[in-house]
């Protein structure tokens, strides 16, 4: 039951809560209380005539950079691991035998061997490489699918930025420019039959008639706060929630791109039958739609992250059994998608851990945190392919020449998006905030310039 305790004025917008709204008004069907995302969209500041998209697949725990993309045959064995080097379609370029199908697109992507930053912690680290600077106390950072949606804002009914299946512990948020900027989360397993988006459809029992009531009841309330509307922003921001929740939910168009029934079987199974792997197609879905930012983090229920400590068999060396493979299908399978789509160009594939691993294993057959050397891998978006940037020492311990920043990573993606790195943000307490830190600059040889 609605209660209205006080008259209707401005002193309302610090006695009224939005949640005390939010139930009043039974209106959370309508994905109002979806997180962050459903705050007011800021007005999009679009910085160049450039409209590339991003796919950020984010490798959790940090891939093992000597028995992936970066092998070194000649080290000793504790050091160069079980995984023998492979050719690929480029002279001079090997990876490891656990990416066959990769191996036959090293003409389509860059690697970055010589990545580095100096926390070894998790949390930390994952700040670091996806905001470009490493956590300070009084200021937090945002994430680049969320400076996109703010610079740029959403092309349609859809978001700018989703992000999925499951939203990491530390650097996905909006940081200091607001839950205006968050992503929208699947939190769902797109690989599991059953799988939808609940936050896209009101719950079954709730009928289009009733939807429809629910509406009309809303406007009903509206008209018993108008004096409120026209004084506090904070409701302002509610009326703009509603209507975007309310247009995502009954936008057909939005409701498909989430449909993973309309794509072929085989082309579902030739990405893997898993959430990392339909994680990656729901992704080129999204983008060929219109949302601008796509982030998807790998993690497997039975092979855990990369987080290959050792001691047991999801911590250990063998764990790269499962995990290599399904990276392998998963990577290879988007670039072919997005290239048949002519989707390629103008979609940044980005692959990244927060840190590499130790180049020697360790006695209980995994590897630690090293955050001194890592590799990363781009394609897409102006990246010319079929090169290797930078290299490692040989043990893959630190950068041997050229070694890259986070910020400088962070500098690459903006770039290629087409955002001037002379753009500011509101920062904290109205000050401007540059994207990225003055001086810093994009790795330039990814786009073919010297």
């Amino acid at each position: 039951m609605l209660r209205l305790d006080g008259p209707t004025s401005p002193n309302l917008c610090q006695t009224v809560h939005r949640r005390d709204f939010l139930h009043a008004g039974s209106l959370a069907f309508l994905g109002l209380t979806l997180p962050g995302f459903l705050e007011l969209k800021a007005a999009g500041r679009t910085t160049s005539d450039k409209d590339v998209n991003c796919i950020l697949l984010f490798l959790e725990g940090g891939a093992p950079q000597m028995d992936t993309w970066d092998p070194k045959p000649d080290a000793p064995a504790e050091i160069r691991g079980p995984y023998k080097p492979i050719p690929t379609n480029v002279s001079g370029i090997r990876i490891t035998e656990l990416f066959p199908r990769m191996a036959r697109h090293a003409d389509k992507f860059a690697l970055i061997r010589s990545c580095y930053h100096t926390n070894p912690a998790h949390p930390q680290a994952k700040t670091w490489m996806q905001t470009g600077r490493p956590p300070l106390p009084g200021i937090q950072y945002p994430h680049p699918g969320c400076v996109v949606d703010n610079l740029k804002g959403a092309r349609g009914d859809l978001p700018a930025h989703v992000l999925l299946p499951y939203r990491l512990d530390k650097g996905q948020g909006p940081g200091f420019l607001g839950k205006t900027h968050e992503p929208f989360v699947i939190d769902s397993d797109p690989s599991d039959p059953s799988f939808r988006v609940r936050d896209l459809r009101p719950p079954d029992y709730v009928s289009a008639v009733r939807a429809r009531r629910r509406i009309s009841f809303r406007r009903l309330i509206d008209r018993s706060f108008l004096d409120f509307e026209e004084n506090c922003a904070e409701s302002r921001l509610l009326d703009a929630n509603f209507s975007q929740a309310y247009r995502i939910v009954s936008s057909r168009e939005a409701r498909q791109s989430f449909d993973l029934t309309g794509e072929p079987d085989r082309l579902r199974q030739s990405y893997g039958m898993n959430r990392f792997g339909q994680g990656c197609l729901l992704a080129r879905r999204l983008v060929e739609r219109g949302v601008r930012f796509v982030t998807v983090n790998m993690f497997d229920d039975l092979a855990g992250s990369w987080d290959i400590h050792g001691q047991s068999p999801f911590t250990s060396l063998s764990a790269l059994d499962t995990l290599g493979p399904m990276f392998d299908h998963a990577f290879s399978s988007l670039l072919e998608d997005l290239r048949q789509r002519g989707l390629l160009e103008q979609t940044l594939v980005v692959a990244m851990g927060e840190f590499g691993r130790s180049p020697k294993i360790n006695p209980a057959g995994g590897r630690d945190h090293w955050p001194a050397c890592g590799t990363l891998i781009l394609a897409g978006g102006g990246v010319a392919g079929g090169q290797v940037i930078g290299s490692s020492d040989r043990t893959a311990s630190e950068p041997r020449d050229r070694p890259v920043e986070p910020l400088e990573i962070l500098a690459s993606l903006y770039h290629a998006l087409g955002i001037s790195l002379h753009t500011e943000l509101d920062g904290p307490g109205n000050r401007p905030v540059p994207v990225v830190e003055i001086g810093v600059e994009p790795i330039r040889e990814l786009f073919g310039a010297a």
